[in-house]
C-alpha cells in the first residue's frame, strides 16, 4: 500500500544531481517534495497518464518497462538510490512514454514538475546534467535500434552483456557486472526468450569468455566477446 511520509524526515543529499547545491537550495526543494513509499511490484507510473512530476529514487529500486500488444515486457533497466526518472514528461509536457514498478521496498520523493523546471532554469550545472542524461538516452537507444535491427538473438544477448561490462570494464579487460543478471531481465531488454539467454551465457562460460561467480557475472575478456559479434561495432555507444 503506498504511503505519503512527511518531508521533514527524508533528504536527497544523496542524489548526485543535486550535488554542488546550496543547502538552502536542496532544503527548498526537499520541501517541495512528497515522499512515498512502494511495495514490490507496485505501479509507480501507468504508460500514457498525464502525471508531470519527477521521482528521486531515495531507498529501493525501480523498473523502467514497457509492454507490446502481445504482453511481453520490454525493460530498459533499474534505477537505484540516488537515480530519477519522469524527467521527459515534466520537461516536454506529454503523456508518460514508459511504467515505472518498485522492485524492492522502495520510497521515493516527487517532484512537482513547475519546480524541477525553475530549478533547471536557476542552477546550469543541473541542467546540463540534465542534458547529458538525455544524450545518454538517445545514444542508448539508438544502440538498442540497432541491434535489433542487425543482430540476431545470440549477438544480441552478447550485445546487451558487453552493455552492461562496459561500464565497469578494468584495464585487464575483465569487468564484474553485480549484481548477477537474471535470465529473464535480459530476455526482455533484447526481446528473446529466457531461454535463449541460458543457453548463450552457458556458450559464453564453455568458451571461457564469462563466468559465474556467487555474487557476480564476471566477463573474462571483454576484447573476446566484443570481437565474437563483429557486426556490432561501436553499438551506439
Amino acid at each position: 500500500m503506498r504511503q505519503t511520509t512527511k518531508e521533514g524526515a527524508h533528504t536527497l543529499k544523496g542524489v548526485p544531481l543535486l550535488d554542488g547545491l546550496p543547502q538552502s537550495a536542496r532544503a527548498r526543494y526537499e520541501h517541495s517534495c512528497l515522499w512515498r513509499r512502494y511495495k514490490p511490484d507496485e505501479q509507480i507510473i501507468d504508460k500514457m497518464s498525464d502525471t508531470r512530476e519527477v521521482f528521486f529514487v531515495v531507498e529501493g529500486s525501480v523498473r523502467i518497462v514497457n509492454f507490446s500488444l502481445s504482453g511481453r515486457e520490454v525493460s530498459f533497466g533499474d534505477l537505484h538510490a540516488g537515480e530519477f526518472f519522469g524527467e521527459i514528461a515534466a520537461i516536454d509536457g506529454k503523456p508518460r512514454s514508459a511504467n515505472a514498478v518498485a522492485t524492492s521496498d522502495t520510497l521515493l520523493a516527487s517532484m512537482p514538475a513547475e519546480v524541477f523546471r525553475t530549478m533547471l532554469t536557476e542552477h546550469p550545472p543541473q541542467a546540463f546534467a540534465i542534458m547529458r542524461r538525455l544524450a545518454t538516452i538517445v545514444r542508448v537507444a539508438t544502440g538498442r535500434i540497432m541491434d535489433l535491427s542487425t543482430l540476431g538473438a545470440y549477438d544480441r544477448v552478447c550485445a546487451e552483456l558487453l552493455r552492461m561490462a562496459r561500464p565497469v570494464l578494468k584495464p585487464d579487460g575483465t569487468a564484474r557486472i553485480q549484481p548477477i543478471p537474471i535470465h529473464s531481465d535480459i530476455a526482455s531488454r533484447v526481446s528473446t526468450a529466457r531461454e535463449t539467454v541460458a543457453r548463450v551465457l552457458g556458450d559464453l562460460q564453455r568458451q571461457g569468455l564469462i563466468n559465474r561467480e556467487s555474487d557476480a557475472l564476471v566477463v573474462r575478456n571483454f576484447t573476446r566477446l566484443e570481437q565474437s559479434v563483429p557486426e556490432l561495432g561501436e553499438g551506439g555507444d
